[in-house]
């Protein structure tokens, strides 16, 4: 039968509305054409009567939820029972806002499918009137966008990633930054080395030579030859010292010697209870008699204990102690010196390796800030370290690890 207006037909009880259609040339449509679009449209498609109450909906739906057109009919609170839990309150607010007559687009949400699968969706709505202004309630639209945001989920994660790989980046290259800082300090450091020893090395001469004229003159038999020939291992000591200046950080280590590290530490001890005296600090060596040996360069442990318990003679106050230690395990020697000065503040520790760093500037007794410095690379060569413990007021604890033995080819 040849009509000339759309027949809507009988939909879920309601009786047939017939809209009049014009321009439609010399064409006509009727409601299986209607119907043959509505069905086949790729989205899942709905209309709704002014209360909210479903009146049609696609095939479009099982295709995408699994509920056949039938099943979502008889549904009371369609399609709230298709919505995941957790988005059932923001679809509800949808539904109230399409009564009142609003529309929108693109409202994700999510649905629990017949099968229990978990699919994204996106709905719009808009409300629908005749061509008389009479309302006749709202269509929804609802598209599956599971892989879009899949996709840009994604895309959130990759961008998460390059920010972060940036912040690395970014990391690295202050670090690097910071070593190339640090190698302009050693640089300086060597050229200035290298000139101080220079200056050093003549006078050293003049003093050596002149000692040991002044040895020569005692019989090893007096009670202070001991005390000469500690003098003149210092003075070897210097001489060896100065040498390494020359190469500072590009030096050729001293030969490994066989002693006993009770008898170094005597040594080094000795050496410095005048400075101690001096500020008026109790010098306190607790040494046990140890049977093992070590095989390391002795002047450099000796420079390293040197500059560690003068430091902490100098971190000392009148009346203070501090104490040095040894401890052994089976692979290292350990020298512990302990001082009850003012500590290191956390934002300084960091930085206490540093060459010409120093917490002791414009002290009278404040040094150059290479003492640590050169104390680690000395002591990093021999495969050792130096352990730092310090708390504001509390005092400090540097704990030289010495390796029992260390192979000529490494030194």
């Amino acid at each position: 039968m040849i009509m000339n207006r759309i027949a809507l037909g009988t939909v879920n009880g309601w009786k047939d509305r017939l809209v009049p259609y014009s321009h439609l040339h010399n064409d006509r449509i009727n409601d299986v054409y209607f119907r043959a679009v509505a069905d086949y449209t790729y989205d899942w498609e709905s209309w709704h009567d002014p209360q909210g109450v479903l009146i049609w909906v696609n095939q479009a739906v099982e295709r995408m939820t699994g509920y056949t057109v039938a099943e979502c009919l008889v549904m009371s609170d369609y399609p709230l029972p298709i919505v995941d839990e957790a988005d059932r309150s923001t679809v509800q607010a949808a539904l109230d806002q399409a009564i009142a007559g609003t529309s929108q687009n693109d409202l994700e949400f999510q649905i629990l499918t017949k099968t229990n699968e978990k699919r994204q969706m996106a709905v719009s709505w808009q409300p629908m009137y005749d061509r008389h202004g009479m309302h006749l309630g709202f269509r929804t639209s609802v598209r599956d966008v599971t892989e879009r945001h899949r996709l840009r989920t994604e895309l959130r994660l990759y961008a998460n990633h390059l920010e972060q790989i940036v912040q690395e980046r970014t990391s690295k290259l202050y670090h690097l930054e910071e070593q190339r800082r640090q190698m302009e300090k050693l640089a300086a450091l060597g050229q200035l080395a290298a000139g101080i020893a220079h200056e050093v090395n003549n006078p050293l001469a003049g003093i050596r030579n002149a000692f040991e004229l002044i040895k020569s003159t005692y019989s090893p038999d007096h009670a202070h030859f001991d005390l000469l020939e500690l003098i003149d291992g210092e003075i070897e000591r210097i001489r060896s010292i100065t040498h390494q200046m020359y190469q500072l950080y590009r030096r050729n280590p001293a030969q490994p010697t066989e002693f006993k590290m009770e008898r170094v530490v005597g040594e080094v001890v000795t050496l410095l209870e005048r400075v101690a005296r001096q500020q008026q600090v109790h010098l306190q060596a607790n040494l046990e008699e140890s049977c093992s040996t070590v095989v390391l360069p002795e002047g450099e442990v000796k420079q390293i204990l040197y500059n560690l318990i003068r430091n902490a003679i100098q971190a000392s106050e009148t009346q203070q102690s501090v104490e040095v230690s040894i401890k052994e395990t089976d692979k290292t020697t350990c020298v512990t010196v302990m001082d009850q000065g003012a500590g290191i503040a956390t934002d300084v520790l960091p930085r206490i390796f540093e060459p010409f760093f120093s917490t002791k500037t414009g002290q009278p007794k404040g040094g150059m800030g290479l003492g640590l410095s050169v104390s680690q690379s000395l002591i990093e060569a021999m495969g050792g370290s130096i352990q730092v413990d310090s708390c504001p007021e509390e005092g400090s604890r540097f704990t030289a690890v010495f390796p029992k033995t260390i192979e000529q080819n490494d030194c």
